[in-house]
């Protein structure tokens, strides 16, 4: 098991992870202002998010914060530069990237949508503004009944600006998308599980969602993310290229080394061992 920092020392350590089993442990540390965002916590979010990207061991992530929240959306300091037109997200100290998210805060909601294996967001307390579209950058949500969900930005005067208005309305629908970035409404878990914007609730969140990335990570790696990648696409690209790249992820698998082990396994009634997705 290993421990490393999203961010160095002078950024203030706001990102941590633990990898042990090919699960990543990532939680936004900075409790005791509830893991409001910062640039040093934009700047760990997105470095962090990169550096498992590329990382073989990692077959699954569980994303998370320290305390009572899983992030209570921009702080304060952010909201007063503002009145004289500061952004403070775009001093976060990054290299440029060649994805589609180019600011800062679109970079830390995003990144966790380009690994290339899934992310599941444990969210307690507070998930408001910018923390909740990074729980959006997750492919799965596990949320606690009793957590606090807004898009609410209206209130401070914004819009969504960390991909939200792009990843919101095809999780709950661009009519329901619509109502909660006009109103800025707070809603629960549960209805947020009811809407489709969590994926399902949890009275831990954090030890389901372990579970989940356990059970994950006992499968083919290579399957999990051909299955990431083919359902990312979904809606995406018109039938037939998602056809075609389904056929095309299928011949890869049959009768490689892991799917033949997930086979052998299976038969012999034993864990598969299986080798490490480039």
């Amino acid at each position: 098991m290993s421990e490393q920092n999203g961010s160095d020392t002078q950024r203030g350590e706001r990102v941590r992870v633990t990898v042990s089993d090919g699960v990543a442990d990532v939680r936004l540390s900075r409790p005791d202002k509830r893991n409001a965002l910062d640039p040093a916590m934009f700047a760990g979010l997105v470095t962090t998010g990169e550096r498992l990207r590329d990382d073989p061991a990692v077959r699954v992530v569980v994303l998370s914060g320290e305390g009572p929240d899983f992030c209570a959306g921009l702080d304060f300091g952010s909201f007063q530069a503002m009145a004289s037109g500061e952004r403070l997200s775009a001093t976060a100290q990054l290299p440029p990237s060649d994805g589609p998210a180019q600011a800062a805060g679109q970079r830390a909601a995003y990144v966790w949508a380009e690994l290339g294996v899934p992310v599941i967001a444990a969210v307690r307390g507070n998930a408001l503004g910018g923390g909740l579209q990074v729980a959006l950058g997750a492919d799965i949500r596990i949320v606690a009944p009793d957590a606090r969900l807004s898009v609410m930005e209206v209130v401070w005067g914004l819009i969504p600006d960390m991909t939200g208005t792009q990843v919101l309305p095809e999780l709950v629908g661009r009519d329901v998308a619509k109502e909660l970035t006009l109103t800025g409404r707070t809603i629960d878990g549960t209805e947020a599980a009811r809407i489709g914007l969590a994926t399902r609730t949890d009275d831990d969140p954090l030890a389901a969602a372990f579970a989940l990335a356990r059970e994950i990570a006992g499968r083919n790696p290579h399957a999990v993310r051909a299955a990431k990648r083919l359902l990312d696409q979904a809606g995406r690209v018109d039938l037939a290229t998602g056809f075609a790249a389904e056929q095309v992820e299928i011949g890869a698998l049959i009768g490689s080394p892991n799917q033949v082990e997930a086979v052998t396994a299976n038969f012999a009634k034993r864990a598969p061992v299986f080798e490490e997705a480039p």
